[in-house]
């Protein structure tokens, strides 16, 4: 780094420790009405979350602390001051990049959520494909009755845009999925134009997307079946914004529900972005999108 990073990034590391909110409240209690709606947009049936004894579910963890359209504000002053440090410095945008999470207890409707979040640290001056900026993470302690139930660690990209290559520059490839041992038959299928399901070797619940163990029994046995590729809209998004290298926005990505219950995540093609619909038909088709990479996609129509 030039001495005038250096100077910059030691005002930055300043904030490390300091408070970014201080004893702040959930604006609802734990509540079914929210465990419900949770459940439904993940697509997660596990009893544990519905009856007279239903806990949330882990994940659920930092929406209890959200501030929703109206904000929170017990947000301090040295959270903002941060920000307007790195904005001064010309790191004017921001991406989330990663959470992690540690659960303690778990959490009941009824309980009444309380958290402190701290600057944990702030990166030197990094550069990526987005750009060059600054890694802020924070830590958020979230307790119930008092008693900590969690911890969440959220962490941005605070940065200067790259520079956009000029329209006569090669037009940038798709980014290649992660291929693990965990999901590598899931890709041999798709090489082979068939979509391969994970089936439990000992409750037969079917699981999508791949993993090393059942959700249902814990069981890690387990075969694949393949997808008819019948299937239909459960939920779409339209995405405008941020433009990424190899995509052209507008285009649609929809949750698809398959025909034998599972649901994945993939583009919607063969109709506008804006003529996409919930419950809308489609079937599945593979898209060639370069001489290395063909992927799953779903045609809108797909009925028989």
């Amino acid at each position: 780094m030039s001495g005038t990073d250096d100077a910059l990034y030691e005002r930055l590391a300043a904030f490390e420790g300091l408070p970014a909110a201080t004893a702040g409240t959930g604006k609802d209690p734990v509540n079914l009405p929210m465990i419900r709606h949770w459940c439904e947009a993940m697509g997660d049936e596990h009893p544990a979350y519905r009856g007279p004894d239903a806990v949330a579910p882990p994940t659920m963890l930092q929406a209890w602390t959200m501030g929703g359209l109206s904000g929170h504000t017990d947000r301090s002053s040295a959270y903002e001051e941060l920000f307007a440090l790195l904005d001064g410095a010309g790191y004017t945008s921001v991406v989330a990049t990663d959470c992690e999470q540690e659960y303690l207890r778990p959490l009941r409707p009824g309980d009444e959520i309380g958290f402190d979040t701290v600057i944990e640290s702030v990166s030197p001056r990094k550069t990526t494909k987005l750009g060059t900026g600054h890694f802020v993470t924070t830590r958020t302690d979230v307790r119930a009755g008092g008693e900590l139930a969690g911890t969440h660690r959220f962490r941005i990209l605070k940065y200067a845009p790259a520079a956009r290559p000029s329209p006569e520059a090669e037009k940038p490839r798709r980014p290649r999925p992660v291929i693990n041992r965990d999901n590598a038959g899931f890709w041999e299928g798709v090489a082979g134009h068939r979509l391969l399901i994970q089936r439990c070797g000992d409750c037969a619940a079917l699981r999508f997307p791949w993993l090393p163990g059942c959700a249902d029994c814990g069981s890690r046995e387990w075969d694949t079946v393949e997808a008819s590729g019948v299937g239909t809209v459960f939920s779409y998004v339209v995405m405008h914004h941020p433009s990424f290298p190899a995509f052209e926005p507008p285009y649609a990505v929809g949750l698809i529900e398959l025909a034998e219950g599972v649901r994945m995540i993939s583009n919607v093609v063969g109709v506008p972005y804006d003529k996409v619909r919930i419950g809308m038909p489609v079937r599945l088709e593979f898209l060639r999108v370069d001489e290395e990479l063909e992927l799953p996609v779903f045609r809108a129509g797909g009925e028989d």
